[in-house]
């Protein structure tokens, strides 16, 4: 695979993809190293003169104001990375430490860090070596993700675990093996090393790529259960969505328009209702919504994975520093808050959606979908794990960016908690699957019940997925056993692979 050629700009949020789930190598840019070679020069100059340079000569946080010897940078910077260790568990995925180690690496390409060309090298290194650092996922408050990104600075100097050749092993052994030698830190490289939203930043993109999945997933079971209800394709043609004019519902609903194509509800029914509940007719609008809020936290990251993050910034053109806010996240972490309160949408949609498939004054079918009535309950009971799952869906959107309390002498007295926001909508997304799964099982159970009429080209692929599976509710069962066999369906990627490959034919 052809390497990624970094230099501080230009790193898409797909490349970005490629280089955390794909192991894409990257390569340093030597434009972008030597520019991080200058600014790396301001700070000796700087140190020489004696001039205070936060995370230089001074400490950091609360101890801004203390002054520190030349000859204790190697001391102190190993200090600060140790000091700084204070994540706890859960442990990030390999995909996410991944990312953080691009991010940090693309960003401090940028030239406005002063860190070594040495640690640069090392993220590099470890990217293309697959040296994982372990990275606990919690402690950090998002206004640089200090106290989580230092356990990478700890592998980098030998310390600690790193995930290698699909193993947890000390990180000295995997130094040892690829013939690395662990970090020797100089000036600003312990801050430079944890000073950044990388953890924060790489969280999103995961959660980001896990959201565009499962749009699709949640689009194509979506309109299972439009097949299974015998519902109207109306709300979903091009000329009223163009009409409206908003981006993520057009898409969305051409989107299911082609995965419909072929499907028995394109011919007409009078049995068929005039209009659908909400839940259905507006189904694509509410996904719509997902797509809007992921495009602009899409837009915002582009931007971060692609900016400097550093205080204090160094003007390598002229040889001075100044204080900065760019560790600021809250745009993002708003963005990523709204992402949360629109999935939250799709879940009460999905909800109601399942009320009705059960409710024969809808689907004219059975009560609760049931085979035989009296002698099998079928989904009756079903409906209180959904609505939980909802109503846990629910308290993980509500903001947590204004949760915040000062620390470090009160100095540091904001905060946008990104990593927690992003860990939230992933706990969201998981949720999401068991409810999708549990809708598909009740529109392919709709289905059958309709003697099987003609399916859309994908819808068709999805249920197939599905039958392959979960067999037909013919009597009660352990339905925890299905609705975890569905679950794994869509977690594993195999519901959107039969997505993906139906809809390229």
């Amino acid at each position: 695979m052809e390497p990624i050629v970094l230099n501080g700009s230009g790193l898409t949020l797909e490349e970005l993809r490629q280089v955390a789930y794909d192991r894409r190598p990257v390569e340093l840019d030597p434009q972008a190293l030597e520019r991080a070679a200058q600014a790396r020069q301001v700070l000796f100059d700087m140190a020489a003169e004696g001039k205070p340079v936060y995370g230089l000569n001074r400490g950091v946080g609360w101890n801004k104001d203390k002054e520190f010897d030349p000859e204790f940078f190697e001391t102190y910077n190993r200090n600060l990375i140790n000091s700084h260790s204070l994540g706890i568990r859960p442990y990030c995925s390999v995909e996410e430490v991944r990312a953080m180690l691009c991010i940090r690496l693309n960003t401090a390409l940028c030239g406005r860090t002063g860190i070594a060309v040495d640690i640069l090298t090392m993220y590099q290194l470890f990217l293309n070596r697959g040296i994982h650092p372990r990275v606990l996922q919690r402690g950090s408050i998002g206004e640089g993700d200090i106290s989580t990104l230092s356990l990478i600075g700890q592998a980098m100097i030998g310390q600690g675990e790193v995930e290698y050749q699909g193993e947890i092993v000390p990180a000295s052994q995997a130094l040892a093996a690829e013939g690395i030698a662990p970090a020797v830190l100089g000036p600003k490289d312990g801050l430079s090393i944890v000073s950044s939203n990388a953890q924060g930043e790489a969280l999103v993109a995961v959660m980001l790529v896990q959201t565009r999945q499962l749009l699709r997933e949640a689009n194509a079971v979506f309109c299972l259960s439009l097949e299974g209800l015998n519902g109207g394709l109306q709300p979903m043609g091009k000329a009223p969505n163009d009409a409206r004019g908003l981006s993520g519902q057009s898409q969305c609903a051409a989107q299911c328009l082609r995965y419909l194509e072929g499907s028995y509800l394109e011919r007409p029914d009078p049995n068929r209702a005039l209009q659908d509940p909400l839940s259905f007719r507006c189904a694509s609008g509410v996904h719509g919504a997902v797509l809007d809020a992921v495009e602009f936290v899409e837009r915002h990251m582009e931007i971060q994975i692609n900016a400097t993050d550093d205080n204090p910034f160094i003007h390598y053109e002229d040889g001075t520093t100044c204080v900065s806010q760019n560790f600021e996240t809250t745009t993002l972490a708003l963005g990523v808050e709204m992402l949360a309160a629109a999935l939250n949408h799709m879940s009460k949609c999905i909800c109601y959606r399942l009320i009705h498939l059960a409710d024969p004054a809808f689907t004219g079918l059975t009560r609760f979908l049931t085979p035989a009535e009296v002698k099998t309950i079928a989904y009756g009971t079903i409906q209180k794990v959904f609505t939980v799952l909802d109503a846990e869906n629910r308290m993980l959107a509500n903001p947590s960016s204004m949760d915040f309390i000062a620390v470090a002498g009160s100095i540091e007295d904001h905060a946008s908690n990104l990593p927690l926001a992003a860990a939230k909508v992933m706990r969201i997304l998981d949720n999401l699957r068991y409810m999708l799964g549990i809708e598909a099982m009740h529109a392919a159970q709709a289905i059958d019940l309709r003697k099987k009429p003609g399916l859309g080209r994908v819808t068709g692929a999805v249920y197939a997925a599905l039958r392959k599976e979960v067999p037909f509710l013919d009597q009660d069962r352990n339905l925890s056993v299905d609705i975890e066999t569905a679950y794994r369906l869509i977690q594993e990627g195999r519901m959107d692979q039969a997505i993906l490959a139906a809809d390229r034919e």
